[in-house]
């Protein structure tokens, strides 16, 4: 007498296999994300100081306190040697009022500061800013660090 031990029958497994239906997991896993934006967190911590605009330039430091800024200003900017850079593009005094105004989107009221190194000659930054001021321009100021107390 022998018994048969198959698959087949309502008592085998395959028939309770195929009777069993699992649900659909519904739950988001939360850990997956937060572990990606601490990654971006980190990258923007990181790559945020190196978005700075300018050219390298030494500022002499001043007593004033620090301007309130809506938008964002025009940057002349005047380095030891005596170039000139029109936000970070080197560009000829003499096209300095032409590139202005084909850049200032509020006319003749835009933001100008200029950034002078500190050993930059006076007479260069005094033709800067005489150009600037000629041309229309009446807001301008000039950038500077504050004084460390010491």
């Amino acid at each position: 007498m022998g018994m048969s031990v198959g698959m087949g029958g309502r008592g085998g497994r395959g028939h309770r296999r195929r009777g069993r239906h699992h649900a659909l997991m519904s739950e988001i896993n939360v850990t997956p994300m937060v572990d990606v934006m601490l990654v971006l967190l980190i990258i923007f911590m990181v790559a945020a100081p190196m978005l700075t605009v300018g050219v390298p330039i030494d500022l002499p430091d001043t007593q004033a306190k620090a301007m309130n800024a809506d938008t964002q200003p025009i940057t002349v900017s005047i380095d030891a040697t005596g170039k000139i850079f029109l936000q970070e593009t080197e560009i000829p005094i003499e096209e300095l009022v032409a590139k202005l105004q084909a850049i200032s989107k509020t006319g003749y009221e835009e933001r100008i500061f200029i950034r002078g190194d500190k050993s930059t000659d006076y007479g260069t930054a005094m033709k800067v800013m005489a150009r600037i001021s000629a041309a229309g321009y009446k807001n301008i100021g000039l950038v500077s660090l504050q004084e460390q107390d010491q």
